[in-house]
């Protein structure tokens, strides 16, 4: 069956930079749009970036110019780069497979926790 392993998250200081992975297994990006969402303690899980099948990304407003989000097909495998991480960054992220377009639900991965601190 399709799924989704997300890897990367850890513990980093203010200003840190941390680089996550999400390889998916049992079908293919490059026709999909996927997504970053996070969710932290307390608070509703959001959207943090996607990139369509086009390659088009989009971002939050509270991480423009900080995140990157980026697709090797050949590895079947969606990156987000995180720099100059905050406090605030600290959440479960998410990778998410949005197959809506094909009639099919949505996947989501088992999450990796980064946590911002001193």
């Amino acid at each position: 069956q399709a799924h989704l392993v997300e890897s990367g998250g850890g513990f980093v200081q203010p200003g840190g930079s941390l680089r996550l992975s999400c390889t998916a297994s049992g079908l293919f990006f490059t026709i999909y749009k996927i997504a970053w969402y996070r969710q932290a303690p307390g608070k509703q899980r959001e959207l943090v970036a996607n990139i369509s099948d086009s390659g088009t990304t989009n971002y939050a407003d509270s991480v423009k110019g900080r995140f990157t989000i980026s697709r090797d097909t050949a590895k079947n495998t969606v990156y987000l780069q995180m720099n100059s991480l905050e406090p605030e960054d600290t959440a479960v992220y998410y990778c998410n497979v949005d197959r809506s377009k094909y009639g099919y639900y949505p996947i989501w991965g088992q999450g990796t926790q980064v946590t911002v601190s001193s």
